[in-house]
């Protein structure tokens, strides 16, 4: 199926240019000594990982936007998902098309927060090694970029503006001062979530090859940039204040809640011309979407944990938004993988039987 190149990304109510206004200090290394060997080791790998997205992933491939993938055929989406109201073929297939250019374009916006936020980070960390991989981190965030606006405009009729709640998240993160709300914003939060969402990208296109492959080279970075987090933050936070530590709870808190409520998809469901509070309330409670919004947080309980941040506090939050399940599994700098919900696998069980971790 060939897709003429469609209208620009559509703007959200801001505008094309966006400042937003920031008071963090820059800081020289001027004895540049380096110590913590896990952020060197992180450095170089990704040096040996780097990739083009011009010639390293293969633009001829065609996409067909409207083929389902062959273990959740179209004649089964109201059976097995149950939505609101019955749709027939004609139909469901303009859902999954808006459903992906949605996913794909809050995964452009986020990748546009997260090339912004390192490049902060590069200028805030006071450490030269942490400076060291922040910056190649930063070509990383380019390089998605560019992949996913690629994609969009040259694969797909469909684009959608920056998500409200995304939007919030990454102004708050782009306004902090201080760097490790930085980190723990975007390399634990969002990067994190990412890292999960992308997996499950290509859980659910096996029969798009051209998103496989874009999303195999983009899985491999977001797991160094999360472990860099995880890495980065692990000694910070062992020696702040309660008081400190408190600030992060709240915060850890807001971002997941924000990114929890843009996960619902309202503006998918104004542009079908649907009602927006009915499939609002299917998005919270269908087992889909329900085991859709674990896994994306499957990388970051964990991590949080590690870090000392999955305090009574917090899991009191998580409980309510039903991700604790994910405490016990390995964190970011011991497994790079994601593991699909057995919630999630229950409504698939022929993927199931043979689907690797992602």
């Amino acid at each position: 199926m060939s897709i003429a190149r469609h209208e620009p990304i559509p703007l959200p109510p801001q505008g094309g240019l966006e400042t937003v206004h920031e008071s963090s200090d820059t800081i020289f290394n001027w004895n540049y000594e380096v110590g913590r060997e896990s952020l060197l080791n992180l450095y170089e790998k990704g040096k040996r990982m780097q990739w083009n997205a011009s010639t390293d992933i293969d633009w001829s491939i065609d996409v067909d936007p409207e083929r389902f993938p062959d273990f959740l055929p179209p004649e089964a989406v109201n059976a097995l998902l149950n939505p609101p109201q019955k749709l027939e073929v004609k139909e469901l297939i303009r859902v999954r098309i808006h459903q992906l250019g949605w996913m794909l374009s809050q995964f452009l916006h986020g990748e546009q927060g997260a090339l912004l936020a390192t490049a902060q980070i590069v200028n805030t960390v006071p450490w030269v090694e942490a400076k060291f991989y922040a910056a190649s981190q930063v070509a990383d965030e380019a390089r998605h970029v560019e992949v996913y606006r690629r994609y969009l405009t040259e694969k797909l009729p469909f684009a959608f503006p920056v998500n409200p709640h995304l939007h919030t998240l990454l102004a708050q993160i782009i306004r902090e001062p201080r760097w490790d709300m930085t980190y723990l914003g975007m390399q634990i939060m969002v990067e994190g979530l990412a890292l999960a969402a992308f997996g499950l990208m290509n859980f659910m296109n096996p029969q798009e090859p051209l998103i496989q492959q874009i999303t195999g080279y983009v899985i491999r970075d977001e797991a160094r940039h999360v472990a860099f987090g995880v890495l980065s933050l692990e000694e910070v936070y062992r020696q702040m204040t309660a008081a400190e530590l408190r600030e992060r709870e709240e915060f850890v808190i807001e971002a997941a809640h924000l990114m929890r409520d843009r996960l619902l998809m309202e503006e998918v469901w104004e542009r079908l011309g649907y009602d927006v509070d009915v499939w609002v309330k299917w998005s919270l409670e269908t087992p889909f979407m329900q085991g859709f919004r674990q896994l994306l947080f499957a990388k970051i309980v964990p991590n949080l944990k590690r870090l000392g941040l999955l305090t009574p506090r917090v899991r009191e939050a998580f409980a309510k938004i039903g991700v604790l399940q994910f405490e016990d599994m390995p964190d970011s700098t011991l497994d790079e993988r994601v593991t699909v919900p057995p919630a999630l696998l229950a409504l698939f069980p022929d993927l199931a039987a043979t689907a690797p971790p992602l």
